[in-house]
């Protein structure tokens, strides 16, 4: 799954005179990364015996891979093209799904929540709850993921045709069948390693495209200072700071104050994504020791800052280079943003190696969800409420059959999302539905021992029930006010947070608890055997230690905030 993103319009089309001048040479360049990427998954077939090996690796992984994968499977196009439009729109708030609304989510992940993961030996995210809770908050956490997981996969698939419609002259159907078939051979092969190692290829694939736009938008604009320049006379001060205009009270594009941005997008969302997503946590899972499981997303976090200037800058430039641009008379949506500056400034080899990192994004986004779907459907739901206590080869079979069915299932949520006037907002909404309910249930049983059995499964469904009735019923109906789409998912999602929380700590009052001895590292100042674990050769060299990596996160994220709180 990808960076909660936001665009004012959805990629339902891009603008007719995007079409690319690609050549033989794009076209090779294209070839030779599916044939890389399929060659992947023949070599990895080769190391799956079971259902660990397929589902989460042997959990063999060194952390600088699954670190890379942590981070490429959130580099989903959609992210890309979404975060380019969010600036061409709203300059430099985008910073603050980076900054504020990822790197202390990630950090918290590793130093805290990864021992409990680890630890415990669990194959899934769902799967703590089972320990946690009970069944029932299990089964529904099961059933809500896998739903989710296969929409999300689908929005992927969605704008990966609409792009590749526009930029190539593909028809959109053969984008969503031609994609779906690779991403279902490669995982179907290799499961999660396949997928994994193309995403550490898919990142560098990324880079690869989107260094070459930034630094050449920057050059047609006049550098830094050409750009600031022109979009302050433009666009005013505030359009180059993070926190300008964002005063309670004071009116600004985004329809959200420092207040909302805080505790709606960096704690609940943020939260609620990154420390509970499986199609994030199985690639920590995968890692070969606690230690590395807890290096995954700190490792992740050091790119994760600085990826935001090859997606915030290009918006920005777009801006700068057309008068309006985004609205009816500049003939571009801010979608249009990379795709504009593609066709415009790449020649043809670079071109195509642009092209291959957008597919690359799509893919890696589409495999984290499918991957952690056929997990989750396979051992959560299937092995334990279906077919239970079958040889182990039975569940690696049945694992790349569910796959199939699950990118089958994503081919036809790729035309539902179709149906969506705003792709962007509705895979935030989803967020809002499906995350933060989870992550308030995660967050009171990890740290409240009283929690009890039966609470995990009201929190649970309170959470999301409240999410979806503040979006669908008292925003959508006019009920209450809120300016934009991502301010009310902003407050849908601490709706579903406060509710959970609320319902979690009255059940709890009338319900028993977990006896204590069940509780043995799954509550915060518990241990489990796992958790105990001694750290391999070299790990406890210092600068492999998880505080140093999360807090030099932490406070390299906040130097980079400097230069964006002063109107420049």
């Amino acid at each position: 799954m990808q960076t909660p993103t936001i665009s004012p319009t959805s990629p339902t089309y891009l603008a007719a005179e995007l079409r690319l001048p690609t050549n033989w040479l794009d076209y090779t360049l294209l070839g030779i990364y599916f044939v890389v990427v399929l060659g992947i998954g023949f070599a990895a077939r080769r190391s799956v015996k079971t259902t660990l090996d397929f589902f989460l690796s042997g959990r063999s992984l060194p952390a600088w891979v699954t670190g890379l994968a942590f981070i490429s499977a959130n580099l989903a196009a959609t992210e890309i093209l979404g975060m380019a439009a969010n600036s061409a729109q709203y300059g430099a708030y985008t910073v603050h799904w980076y900054w504020i609304g990822a790197i202390p989510a990630m950090v918290f992940l590793g130093l805290v929540m990864m021992p409990f993961y680890y630890g415990s030996k669990v194959r899934s995210v769902p799967e703590f709850l089972l320990l946690r809770f009970d069944k029932w908050a299990h089964l529904l956490s099961s059933i809500l993921f896998a739903f989710a997981a296969i929409l999300i996969a689908g929005v992927n698939l969605y704008a990966l045709a609409i792009v590749v419609e526009a930029l190539l002259g593909w028809p959109q159907w053969v984008a969503i069948v031609v994609a779906g078939v690779f991403v279902l051979a490669y995982i179907t092969l290799g499961g999660l390693s396949s997928a994994i190692y193309n995403e550490v290829l898919q990142f560098f694939v990324i880079l690869a495209a989107l260094i070459p736009i930034t630094v050449l938008a920057l050059k047609k604009v006049g550098g830094w200072d050409g750009l600031t320049d022109k979009l302050t006379q433009a666009h005013g001060d505030n359009f180059v700071t993070a926190w300008g205009g964002t005063g309670i009270g004071e009116a600004n594009p985004l329809g959200a104050n420092w207040l909302t941005i805080v505790l709606g997008l960096g704690f609940v969302l943020s939260f609620g994504y990154w420390t509970t997503n499986f199609a994030e946590v199985q690639r920590a899972l995968s890692a070969k020791n606690l230690s590395a499981a807890q290096r995954t997303p700190l490792i992740a976090a050091f790119p994760k800052i600085f990826i935001v200037f090859l997606v915030m800058i290009p918006g920005l430039a777009a801006a700068a280079l057309v008068p309006g641009f985004g609205t009816e008379k500049s003939g571009y949506q801010y979608n249009d943003a990379i795709p504009y500056l593609m066709e415009g400034l790449l020649p043809n080899g670079v071109l195509g190696i642009a092209v291959t990192g957008l597919l690359a994004a799509f893919m890696a986004g589409m495999a984290a969800n499918v991957s952690s779907f056929n997990t989750v459907f396979t051992t959560d739901i299937w092995a334990k409420y279906v077919v239970t206590d079958r040889e182990d080869a039975y569940y690696v079979r049945f694992g790349r059959l569910i796959t199939a069915i699950g990118v089958m299932a994503s081919i036809g949520t790729a035309f539902l999302a179709s149906s969506f006037s705003n792709i962007m907002s509705y895979l935030q909404t989803l967020f809002s539905f499906f995350n933060v309910p989870m992550f308030v249930v995660f967050i009171v049983g990890m740290f409240w021992k009283r929690a009890s059995m039966k609470s995990g499964f009201w929190g649970l469904l309170a959470g999301t029930t409240a999410a979806m009735v503040n979006y669908f019923v008292l925003y959508k109906q006019d009920i209450i006010s809120i300016p934009t789409d991502q301010g009310a998912n902003f407050v849908s999602a601490i709706a579903g947070f406060v509710a959970g929380a609320v319902v979690m700590v009255a059940v709890s009052l009338f319900t028993a608890p977990k006896p204590a001895d069940e509780l043995q590292g799954l509550v915060y100042g518990t241990r489990s055997p796992g958790m105990a674990e001694p750290p391999a050769a070299g790990d406890d060299a210092w600068y492999r230690r998880p505080a140093l990596l999360g807090w030099g996160a932490i406070v390299l994220a906040a130097a980079c905030y400097i230069p964006f709180s002063f109107s420049l």
